[in-house]
């Protein structure tokens, strides 16, 4: 008590019990500090692992794609794709019917979705590394398609 009152000396009692609490929550915010560091470091390590497990489940389409299909109609194609995220833009060169379309689609985890507006097709299907297949749809009936990543 003696350390208390000389620390204190002369000053109004209420004073002192306010002091005693200000240094208080001082200390307490004071232990707190490593704990909320610990807990923004982990969570921004948290946060990278996350981005960079969707960075590297997104499949990287870009580029030009052999490819054959069969059913309604049969033939080889090729793809040429430019992707930015999961959306994806380019041309496709059929053998039949005999000519190059614009094309545009989408990518979401393995499944890719694409049409190809001026031949009447859409395609659906899953890709895997530097493979993809799946189906085609045209108003004359479908089939199924696959391809292999060339460039």
């Amino acid at each position: 008590m003696s350390a208390r009152v000389s620390r204190f000396e002369g000053l109004d009692p209420s004073r002192i019990d306010e002091q005693e609490a200000g240094m208080t929550r001082r200390r307490r915010i004071l232990r707190l500090i490593p704990v909320l560091s610990v807990a923004v470091f982990v969570a921004i390590c948290c946060s990278a692992t996350a981005i960079a497990a969707v960075s590297a489940s997104r499949p990287h389409l870009a580029g030009t794609w052999s490819g054959k299909y069969s059913g309604a109609y049969s033939g080889m194609f090729t793809l040429r794709w430019t992707q930015s995220g999961s959306r994806l833009s380019g041309s496709i060169a059929l053998s039949n019917p005999r000519g190059k379309y614009g094309i545009s689609g989408s990518v979401r985890g393995s499944a890719i979705t694409f049409g190809a507006v001026g031949a009447g097709a859409t395609y659906t299907g899953s890709v895997s590394g530097r493979s993809m297949s799946g189906r085609y749809k045209t108003a004359q009936g479908g089939g199924p398609w696959s391809a292999h990543k060339t460039s």
